[in-house]
């Protein structure tokens, strides 16, 4: 097992961010950590990682316990925070040579040299990282985070803020490393787990609330479904909203309406009705595939 969290509570003051968590992440998996904003994963990571204490509770990776042997957990573990604190008056090569000499690595200059191809640093490596863009900044905070080899990577947002062709890269480099590796990662981006991720799990107010193998989470929702339902003229969604079996009704850019209804129960019908009793023209109507976001929205919000 490489990561093992038992029970874990973790109190600021009064307030409550992890409440009695537990889950256990096998090796080898590629698993992404959601939740809305508060909801522990910042917090989660940090213990797994050493870096704070849980208030009850125990944690272990790689079976060392994270409190009792934080130097062996450290040697097996990569962290990469959400803030990616870098040395930006360092240039690349001296900055992976600085961490490299940290973690004692024999050969390091095979190694340096080794993650600067793997991160696809090759023409950054002789500069300055203040020079560098926030994509290839988040490279060499791989780069750190993988020098040594660890068996478990905890990524903490490391894909905010870039641009579509860097994610892209990002997202090729996170599945690269993650074949031989388990990794733990948390985004705002649901793409992104959905494109990497074995395996999703969900948190909300320190809790876990949704743990499933990514081609098994559409059966979180299996008793609702998302219709597209588009009407010539504009309509009072709330009249719409009146209707059996309708549990939500969103507006999406381009004026069509994006329904949640009980899959249970033939809503059509009731639609065709609706037109027909308001003088309405009914132009689109249609099933529509469900996403990682509205099974994400639907349990946190």
């Amino acid at each position: 097992m490489s990561i093992s969290i038992s029970n874990i509570t973790k109190l600021y003051g009064k307030q409550k961010a992890l409440d009695n968590l537990s889950v256990e992440i096998n090796q080898g998996e590629i698993v992404g950590l959601l939740g809305p904003n508060g909801a522990g994963k910042s917090t989660l990571m940090k213990i797994l990682s050493g870096y704070i204490p849980p208030t009850s509770g125990q944690a272990k990776l790689m079976g060392f316990n994270v409190l009792e042997d934080d130097l062996e957990v450290k040697r097996r573990i990569g962290y990469l925070p959400e803030s990616n604190p870098l040395y930006n008056e360092m240039y690349v090569m001296e900055y992976l040579n600085f961490v490299a000499g940290i973690y004692r690595i024999k050969d390091k200059k095979a190694r340096i040299n080794e993650m600067i191809e793997l991160t696809g640093l090759q023409k950054e490596k002789h500069k300055k990282i203040a020079a560098l863009s926030k994509g290839y900044k988040q490279r060499v905070g791989l780069a750190q985070t993988f020098i040594h080899n660890p068996d478990v990577l905890i990524l903490d947002e490391p894909t905010s803020g870039l641009d579509p062709n860097q994610l892209v890269e990002i997202r090729s480099l996170i599945k690269e490393i993650g074949k031989s590796k388990t990794v733990l990662f948390s985004s705002h981006i649901m793409q992104e787990v959905e494109a990497i991720c074995d395996r999703i799990l969900i948190i909300k107010e320190g809790k876990l609330i949704a743990d499933s193998p990514k081609n098994e989470i559409q059966q979180l929702w299996k008793d609702k479904e998302i219709i597209i339902v588009e009407f010539k003229e504009t309509i009072d969604t709330d009249s719409l909203a009146l209707l059996s079996g309708i549990h939500n009704i969103e507006t999406t850019d381009d004026g069509k309406l994006k329904i949640t209804v009980d899959s249970q129960n033939d809503i059509r019908p009731m639609i065709y009705d609706f037109a027909k009793n308001n003088n309405l023209t009914l132009i689109g109507l249609q099933s529509a595939e469900i996403s990682l976001e509205h099974i994400f929205q639907s349990l946190t919000q």
